[in-house]
């Protein structure tokens, strides 16, 4: 092929690579320069500019959803959710590999099975069990929910990278006098950095960005997540896409800056994963 024809080639694909960057990052431009601007604005017309940066929409949307509460809500449950979620599915996924069984098979089988069952399937199950545990309602109880939709996923990434850890790591540990739980918290889960930092990072943009589970069990305005503080702005007579689209900026931003630091994890992390398992 001559020099001619490969450049012309790499041209339309850099410029087909550019007109599919744009039709993705399209919303994200309505959403930015629409925070800025009036409600009558932005139903005149949402494509154009703002006429002058007004943060009005900011400190009204800050004000009516007492912001830094639903910030925190949002903080509170990511956490809490990930750290259980990162704990449980790491010695769950050790336990598989370690101990091989019928039984430990067939408890991996059932993970990687609840990955395929749709949410919408089993929400009213899962709040009626929900409602007479004591769930519903309360920030400790969607932790515990989201602790068993996400440890499936979780085991199944840890899965395959717990198979390269040498088991003769942990014979020396035992020989040197350690524990069993010695051993994993000393020698396994250090090792497992790589994975459980992708895990963090694909798990948190979940749980962050989540609004249908929050909406079936949190009803109380002080214990409500940032989705939903925006959808308070939407109602029968109400639709306030202005202070709507600032809240999500505020959102947004966190979790962007978290993901674009962490973001290196995730290729390295499931690749190694995929090719250890």
């Amino acid at each position: 092929m001559s020099n001619h024809g490969y450049s012309r080639r790499l041209f339309l694909l850099e410029l087909s690579v550019l007109l599919v960057a744009m039709i993705y990052l399209a919303p994200f431009y309505f959403i930015v320069v629409n925070s800025f601007k009036p409600f009558g604005a932005i139903v005149d017309n949402a494509a154009s500019l703002p006429a002058v940066l007004n943060f009005n929409n900011y400190v009204k949307a800050w004000d009516m959803i007492s912001f830094p509460l639903v910030f925190l809500n949002s903080v509170l449950v990511t956490i809490f959710s990930i750290a259980g979620m990162v704990l449980m599915g790491a010695m769950a996924a050790w336990r598989i590999v370690r101990r091989p069984h019928w039984i430990h098979n067939l408890i991996f089988i059932l993970f990687v099975s609840a990955m395929v069952i749709p949410f919408q399937s089993v929400m009213i199950p899962m709040v009626k069990i929900s409602k007479t545990l004591g769930l519903i309602n309360n920030l400790p109880g969607i932790v515990i929910i989201y602790f068993g939709f996400g440890v499936p996923l979780t085991v199944f990434l840890l899965h395959g990278y717990v198979k390269s850890i040498p088991q003769d790591l942990e014979d020396s540990a035992f020989i040197d006098g350690c524990t069993i739980i010695q051993s994993f918290f000393l020698i396994v889960f250090p090792l497992l950095r790589t994975m459980i930092v992708t895990v963090i990072i694909l798990q948190t943009l979940w749980i962050w960005n989540d609004f249908l589970l929050p909406l079936l069990v949190l009803f109380d305005e002080n214990i409500r997540t940032i989705p939903l503080g925006i959808f308070s702005f939407f109602g029968q007579y109400m639709n306030r896409w202005d202070w709507a689209l600032s809240t999500l900026i505020m959102g947004m931003i966190p979790i962007i800056i978290f993901f674009l630091f962490l973001q290196k994890y995730i290729i390295r992390g499931i690749t190694a994963g995929a090719v250890k398992a």
